[in-house]
């Protein structure tokens, strides 16, 4: 059902009409008990929702419109294994990768679960062997490096769960992503190698990717320039992926070669083989930990109630706000340093699932579809793109995400962290009024002309929304809680939107038009294809 349609759009658009003119203050004033009504408790993760511009009758409202499009059916679909991405016809079954029940999933007729345990089981020999030294290099040492090569989801993933768990990384051991075509990537990690000790593990589902294969390419044709004369590079090298001869014919033997599937879209594949540069940095118990952490979140999702439903209510609050505020976009704010790389990640979950412009039936939508998601961790926005925030012309809801303990405790620290992320939520939505910064003026010593010269530079509109998630710690189950909560609302907000999240053939078209583009760069006859501007271009490099 298309979300114009959706027969209870228009309450939601009398809701906002009649909400929008109010201050998320007086929400408060009218309601007591606003902060228990409006938070919920999950597995790991407690989300207070309450500084938004939403009370009972709009969220209800928002309940009403996932109800009558199906959201609870389209969730149980989601785990059984359907078809949901209509335009490949394939199930999305991420969720699959990470159940340690003895429920059975097929697709295609055949049960997943088997195929999911040997690959775990294969994950867990391996980095037995490495961790032992077992599996050694051509001139006999340990391999203590790993170099992960890949791009998107095969990147992003693993980077963003290897970074935030720090506190949990084994002894002796290195690990390392390179995913860009720009040389420099690859450049500033070679150096870092010691050539005999370290291992390269190529991800991509094809083993066609241009950026994870050249990149592997020249860190083959680096090892052959750093190891003895006719070494065998095959102890060098790992893969994930499911185009097995691709990957042999590069030199890869089958026994190093890791599954990948077609019902794994990349941005969901952290919880696969992809995962494998966590396994190794982290070991194997820490791996499970994290499986765990995201299953509690999908029984959740999967078991309650949609107005208790942590996934479900960010996805109905970022709705609101999108359809009926028109915030085109929504910051993720982490006050942890080590989940720096976390809104890159759900930058591209949620962008490259969301980001469409027709119907599951190829019907041009009237209606936002995704936001834009950026951010990065906290305090250190506070000194920059905060300002924005609080007096910018636009309004940019934001997620905070803060921890109640941490791993490095350096005095007080802490304590001032937690103290700036809910001073920036509380300011962002009591602002400061004009006739406060006058008064406060005043008590500054400033005359009236003064005061009322300076003030109006010093107002804070204020009435700006946001959430907060507020974990225990920052563990391998409430950071696989965390991104499995995130999985999810983009899942539902396309139900509502009735969009296919699990596509992204808007990347496919630059992939095409590079390989042109470099035809020409070799052979100018070519160049006469392109368009002026190309051309132009290309004619300033020589």
């Amino acid at each position: 059902m298309r979300f114009d349609k959706n027969p209870f759009f228009s309450d939601l658009t009398a809701q906002h009409k009649r909400l929008a003119p109010q201050r998320i203050t007086q929400l408060f004033e009218d309601d007591k008990t606003r902060f228990d009504n409006f938070s919920v408790q999950a597995p790991h993760i407690f989300l207070d929702y309450s500084k938004n511009l939403v009370d009972k009758h709009a969220f209800d409202a928002l309940i009403n419109a996932a109800k009558a499009c199906g959201l609870e059916a389209s969730i149980q679909q989601l785990f059984s294994g359907e078809k949901l991405n209509t335009t490949e016809q394939r199930p999305a079954l991420h969720t699959a990768l990470r159940d340690s029940s003895e429920q059975t999933i097929f697709v295609n007729g055949e049960n997943i679960k088997p195929e999911i345990s040997i690959a775990l089981d294969m994950m867990g020999t391996l980095v037995e062997r490495l961790h032992k030294g077992e599996h050694k290099g051509c001139t006999g040492k340990p391999l203590k490096q790993l170099v992960s090569i890949g791009i998107g989801g095969s990147y992003l993933g693993p980077k963003t769960v290897v970074e935030a768990l720090q506190a949990y990384h084994l002894d002796g051991l290195e690990c390392y992503f390179v995913s860009n075509i720009d040389g420099s990537d690859l450049a500033r990690t070679l150096p870092k190698l010691i050539p005999d000790q370290c291992i390269f593990l190529v991800q991509s589902k094809s083993f066609g990717t241009l950026e994870t294969l050249e990149n592997a390419r020249s860190a083959r044709r680096w090892l052959k320039t750093q190891l003895p004369p006719n070494a065998n590079l095959s102890h060098h090298f790992l893969a994930v992926t499911s185009n097995v001869p691709a990957a042999c014919e590069f030199g890869i033997p089958e026994d190093k070669i890791l599954p990948m599937w077609d019902w794994v879209g990349g941005r969901y594949s952290l919880w696969s083989a992809i995962g494998f540069p966590i396994v190794f940095l982290l070991g194997m118990a820490n791996f499970q930990a994290l499986l765990r952490g995201a299953e509690a979140i999908d029984k959740h999702f999967r078991n309650t109630e949609l107005q208790e439903n942590l996934p479900v209510i960010m996805a109905l609050i970022g709705i609101w706000h999108r359809n009926f505020f028109n915030y085109d976009s929504q910051a993720v704010i982490p006050y942890s340093e080590n989940l720096f790389y976390l809104p890159s990640h759900l930058q591209q979950l949620d962008m490259e699932s969301n980001g469409k412009r027709v119907d599951r039936n190829g019907e041009a939508v009237n209606y936002h579809t995704g936001a834009i998601i950026w951010g990065n961790s906290g305090t250190n926005g506070q000194h920059a793109y905060h300002q924005l925030f609080h007096q910018g012309s636009c309004t940019v809801p934001i997620d905070f995400i803060a921890f109640k303990t941490s791993d490095f405790e350096f005095g007080e620290h802490h304590t001032h962290l937690l103290a700036n992320c809910f001073a920036q939520s509380q300011a962002l939505m009591e602002g400061r009024s004009l006739d406060q910064v006058t008064a406060q003026l005043n008590d500054q010593g400033l005359s009236d002309q003064e005061a009322r010269k300076l003030a109006p530079h010093k107002v804070i509109p204020g009435n700006k929304p946001s959430n907060t998630l507020l974990l225990e710690t920052l563990n391998p189950a409430s950071v696989g809680a965390l991104i499995a909560s995130y999985e999810h609302k983009v899942f539902v907000q396309a139900c509502l939107w009735d969009i296919n999240p699990f596509d992204q053939w808007g990347v496919e078209l630059g992939k095409v038009l590079e390989t042109a583009v470099f035809r020409a760069m070799q052979n100018k006859d070519e160049a006469q294809k392109l368009d002026a501007s190309t051309r132009g271009l290309l004619g300033k490099l020589t």
